[in-house]
């Protein structure tokens, strides 16, 4: 094991101290800001931060990538609150659901999951998109004769892939800004490839979870005679109509000039504007939802505020180099092929927290690496979002738990039992993607 000349080591190891606390406090505080908060302030006195110079850091940190995140995620909530009073995410939904023809259970399955991937994809939030969808399709799953804890896992399954399709969700937008991939080819080449062994194998799972729970854990005589369901009118129809032609061109235009992350708000913004007006909200009503939906997450603004100073004193006690320096025999080994596995398998169990955080975690910490071996970008990139999709797979979060909740369900067996099948076939792809593609 090399030692670069001047490099303390020991130092390095100690700077990793915050992001061990972390960690451990992840599990303790439901909010993950307090738990940030207390590694910020822990990396202030590994690195010897004075008062001011930690005034200066924070200040800088509104103008970093983590921050623009942000931001996006804020405005996000503020298009779905838009999209909610115009009855827009409804409709969609109905469309979806109805399309299909619900008159089985596998039916049923199959329209939930697409009912949750097309808005969490939409709104960019999963916890978001679900409790849109759910007072919709509950009904619905209820009279086909699925059980809550079915309808459990489709939601979690669904919601936390989707989170890497849609172009506007935080983990796409910060997997693009910190390895600079094209989303086409990031979306083509490794996001679907991974949510298709995701969604097939819960569908193996739901099928044998349906089976298992029937009977056991159904829905109420009440809910499924509750059949009244939302039904679009002519205006919803002709605003979602609307909201999805804007929403191609705007999203078009970005891909066809290779529009930057910076161009996201601007669709945020417009697509508000566009859909509000659309469907007969006055332009003082369409900014003051937008607004209240961004009020919504401004506690995840203060987050990523506090996420970006966190890596910066992680990075200036040399952490993430004291990481690639342990982890250099491994790689010599496993060879350059190693890499990426290490990276995947690192987020993935010994991560957890919020995606955007693990994200950088992981690339900041095997970056030199990755560098140093001459990793193909869509390895690297694949490697990336296998360690933020299978942790939130692997360890119960908050995904899981509001995915329950909307379900109606206490069933946390049939959740970790499709988890953790899940997370092992992730990884399996990772590791046969990385044989083939480093």
């Amino acid at each position: 094991m090399d030692v670069p000349a001047g490099f303390n080591l020991w130092y390095g190891l100690l700077g990793l101290l915050p992001l061990v606390v972390y960690v451990i406090l992840i599990f303790t505080y439901k909010d993950p800001v307090p738990t940030t908060l207390i590694a910020v302030v822990l990396g202030a006195i590994i690195t010897q931060q004075s008062v001011f110079s930690f005034g200066d850091v924070l200040v800088k940190s509104t103008g970093s990538f983590l921050a623009l995140v942000g931001l996006i995620i804020m405005m996000g909530r503020g298009l779905g609150e838009i999209l909610t009073a115009t009855r827009v995410s409804h409709t969609i939904v109905h469309k979806i659901v109805y399309g299909i023809g619900v008159n089985t259970e596998k039916k049923a399955m199959a329209g939930i999951m697409l009912a949750s991937i097309t808005i969490v994809a939409l709104l960019g939030t999963m916890a978001g998109g679900n409790a849109v969808i759910a007072p919709i399709v509950l009904p619905i799953a209820a009279a086909a004769g699925l059980t809550r804890s079915t309808v459990g896992v489709l939601f979690h399954s669904s919601g936390e892939e989707v989170l890497i399709l849609g172009p506007f969700t935080p983990p796409v937008v910060t997997l693009i800004g910190l390895t600079g991939v094209a989303y086409g080819e990031m979306l083509l080449k490794a996001a679907l490839p991974v949510t298709v062994v995701t969604l097939v194998t819960t569908w193996f799972m739901v099928n044998r979870i349906q089976i298992s729970t029937k009977g056991l854990n159904d829905y109420e005589l009440e809910l499924k005679d509750d059949l009244e369901v939302f039904r679009p009118a002519a205006k919803e129809l002709r605003t979602t109509a609307i909201f999805i032609a804007a929403f191609i061109v705007m999203v078009g235009c970005g891909m066809f000039w290779e529009a930057k992350t910076t161009y996201i708000p601007v669709v945020m913004l417009g697509l508000s504007l566009i859909t509000g007006l659309a469907g007969g909200l006055s332009l003082s009503r369409v900014i003051e939802l937008f607004i209240k939906g961004m009020a919504g997450n401004m506690n995840l603004y203060f987050l990523f505020l506090l996420l970006e100073v966190f890596m910066n004193f992680m990075e200036q006690a040399g952490a993430f180099k004291a990481v690639a320096i342990l982890m250099q025999p491994l790689v010599n080994v496993g060879g350059k092929v190693a890499v990426p596995i290490m990276g995947g398998i690192t987020g993935a169990v010994g991560l957890t927290g919020a995606t955007v955080a693990v994200m950088k975690m992981v690339n900041d910490m095997f970056l030199p690496l990755v560098r140093q071996y001459g990793i193909p970008t869509l390895t690297w990139v694949t490697a990336l979002i296998v360690a933020t999709r299978a942790t939130n797979f692997f360890h119960p979060g908050s995904n899981m738990f509001s995915s329950m909740g909307f379900a109606q369900s206490q069933d946390m067996r049939s959740m970790i039992k499709n988890g953790w099948t899940v997370a092992f076939m992730q990884i399996l792809f990772l590791i046969v993607f990385s044989f083939l593609f480093t």
